[in-house]
C-alpha cells in the first residue's frame, strides 16, 4: 500500500469531522484498512469532546460498491464450512463490520452518511447504523447479495427492516430490486434529498445545524428513540418520562428555562 493513495480520509471542519471513502478505482468497496481507518476515526469521534458531528462521504462515481471480498480477512473460516464458523465469521470477522457498526449506533453523538451515488451492499449496511442518511438526486440504492444466493447479513436485514418495514425490505432483499433517491426517500430509508448541484454544501448546511443542537438531548433522545422502538406503548412512555426528568435536571436547561421565564416576564410588565 505504499504507493496507494489513503482508502480513507479524515479531516475536520470546525465541529464536524469527516471521513471520506476514497477507493474511487475500486468503486469506494469496503476493504480491511478503509474498516480499519474508520474505526480509528470513530473512536476520535467518540472520545473528543469538541466533536459534535460525524459525517460520512465518499469520491468518485460511486459511494460504495460494498464490501471488497478480494482484500483478505484474517478471520476468514478455515477448514472445511459450517454454518456455526460462518455465523461467526459474520460476528467476528468481516473487517470487524459488526463490532463496529454496534458502536456507532451506540455513540450518543449524531452521524451523518451522504450519498451522492450508487450506494449498495455493505456501503448500504453501514449508512444504516447512521443517525441521518442524505442523498443527492442522482443517489441509487441496491443490495446486489441475492445474485450470489445469499442475504445481507451486517444490517442488510435486521437494520433495514426497523427502518423500513417488512414491505421494502422484500423489495430491497428478496426481489432484489435497486430503488432511486425519490423512492427511497418515500420508504423511509433516506431522510433529505438535494440537489447534485448543491449536494455538498447542503450536507454541510445540515451537519453544521446538528453541531449547533443540544448534545445532551441529542444523546439522550438517540437512546430514548432505540429503546421506545422495542417495547410496547405504556413502557415506551416510561422511557420518555425517565430520560426527560434526567435532561430537566440539566444546569444548562435549568437556566436556560430562567431566562426564558425572565424575558416573558419582563415583556408582560
Amino acid at each position: 500500500m505504499s504507493d496507494e493513495a489513503p482508502h480513507l480520509l479524515v479531516d475536520q471542519d470546525g465541529a464536524i469531522l469527516i471521513a471520506t471513502l476514497n477507493r474511487p478505482d475500486k468503486l469506494n468497496a469496503l476493504s480491511a484498512e478503509t474498516m480499519r481507518l474508520f474505526e480509528e476515526a470513530l473512536h476520535r469521534f467518540r472520545d473528543s469532546p469538541d466533536l459534535k458531528v460525524l459525517l460520512i462521504r465518499a469520491t468518485g462515481r460511486y459511494f460504495c460498491a460494498g464490501a471488497d471480498l478480494r482484500s483478505g480477512d484474517a478471520r476468514r473460516p478455515a477448514g472445511p464450512p459450517s454454518g456455526s464458523a460462518i455465523r461467526e465469521n459474520h460476528r467476528l470477522g468481516l473487517h470487524g463490520m459488526h463490532r463496529i457498526y454496534d458502536e456507532m449506533e451506540a455513540i450518543e453523538k449524531p452521524i451523518v452518511v451522504a450519498h451522492h451515488a450508487m450506494c449498495m451492499g455493505g456501503g448500504l449496511e453501514i449508512s444504516l447504523s447512521c443517525d441521518f442518511r442524505l442523498a443527492a438526486k442522482s443517489a441509487k440504492y441496491a443490495f446486489p447479495e441475492g445474485k450470489m444466493g445469499v442475504i445481507p447479513a451486517s444490517n442488510g436485514v435486521s437494520r433495514l427492516t426497523r427502518l423500513v418495514g417488512t414491505h421494502w425490505a422484500r423489495y430491497l432483499i428478496m426481489a432484489n430490486l435497486p430503488v432511486d433517491a425519490d423512492r427511497a426517500l418515500m420508504m423511509g430509508l433516506v431522510h433529505e434529498i438535494y440537489p447534485d448541484d448543491s449536494f455538498e454544501q447542503d450536507t454541510m448546511a445540515f451537519c453544521r445545524h446538528l453541531a449547533e443542537q443540544n448534545l445532551e438531548q441529542m444523546g439522550t433522545a438517540k437512546l430514548a428513540i432505540e429503546l421506545a422502538r422495542d417495547v410496547e406503548k405504556a413502557q415506551a412512555r416510561n422511557i420518555e418520562r425517565l430520560a426527560n426528568s434526567a435532561l430537566m435536571l440539566n444546569p444548562a436547561y435549568l437556566e436556560g428555562m430562567k431566562r426564558y421565564l425572565e424575558g416573558v416576564g419582563n415583556k408582560n410588565k
